[in-house]
């Protein structure tokens, strides 16, 4: 059962696996040269369509979310003193800077002219330094809540972009360990009849942003204690018992303000 484990987590890191407040200032950005750049952060942007196709496609996930947004997060401390920026950039000269918002998300545009040019999703920073995940949230929720739709849509989002990413081969081997192409279901699926019930207790992780002391999956008049590691909880996303209206409420080791459309805060 830990080997099992072991290779789904492994198979799941090749495709990355773990909106903007109302009124919030955008900052447009200049343009920013990174080609001269070693080893930049980029995405294929045809990878990036793959998860606005998937964002479209199971909607009713989320209907209350009326865009796809990504978001960055640093891996650790930047030192860089230029500004964080994000463009799509391709061939024959193509680029498309993309503006970020004041809680580092941003909204990738479908784009003719970019899927020609072969695009990609840069930004100007070193490979690795910083994540670029889906960003879903209900608008009007707490900012330590999260909602399960919400959630089951993210990992579609990011399934569908790293299948994209990934060799048709590594697809194809994942899909045999799983028995499933739709690998977000894979994760606490309560009918598992197979791998001696591993499915049942495989959870998706996500990330908090910071430290965590509790992470508790509610609904009505039931609820369940989900697994913490630091910054991450994990969730039973597969299980059907669950409806997308089911919350996970986050509690840190400080209190928080704001709401799930702004960015944490520490409250004073």
């Amino acid at each position: 059962m830990r080997a099992l484990k072991a290779i789904v987590a492994g198979s799941l890191l090749l495709c990355g696996a773990a909106g903007a407040a109302p009124g919030a200032q955008v900052k447009e950005l200049d343009p920013v040269h990174v080609n001269a750049m070693r080893n930049p952060e980029v995405k294929k942007y045809k990878a990036i369509l793959a998860g606005l196709d998937t964002f479209d496609k199971f909607h009713k996930l989320s209907p209350a979310v009326e865009k796809l947004e990504f978001r960055l997060s640093p891996r650790g401390k930047d030192a860089m003193p230029e500004p964080l920026a994000v463009r799509l950039a391709g061939d024959d000269g193509f680029r498309l800077p993309l503006a970020l918002d004041a809680n580092m998300r941003f909204v990738v545009p479908r784009s003719e002219a970019a899927l020609d040019a072969k695009s990609e999703l840069e930004l100007n920073r070193k490979r690795r330094a910083y994540r670029i995940e889906p960003d879903i949230r209900t608008p009007g929720l707490g900012a330590n809540q999260r909602r399960l739709g919400d959630l089951r849509l993210e990992c579609k989002v990011m399934i569908a972009i790293g299948k994209e990413e990934m060799p048709l081969w590594g697809v194809i081997l994942v899909n045999g360990i799983l028995f499933t192409t739709d690998w977000c279901s894979f994760f606490g699926d309560e009918k598992d009849g197979v791998y001696e019930g591993v499915k049942k207790d495989a959870h998706f992780g996500y990330r908090a942003g910071r430290p965590l002391t509790r992470a508790l999956l509610v609904e009505a008049n039931r609820s369940a204690l989900l697994r913490i590691d630091g910054e991450t909880f994990e969730v039973p996303i597969g299980n059907s018992t669950w409806s997308d209206d089911a919350i996970v409420e986050l509690s840190f080791d400080e209190p928080l303000t704001g709401t799930a459309a702004g960015t944490p805060r520490t409250a004073p």
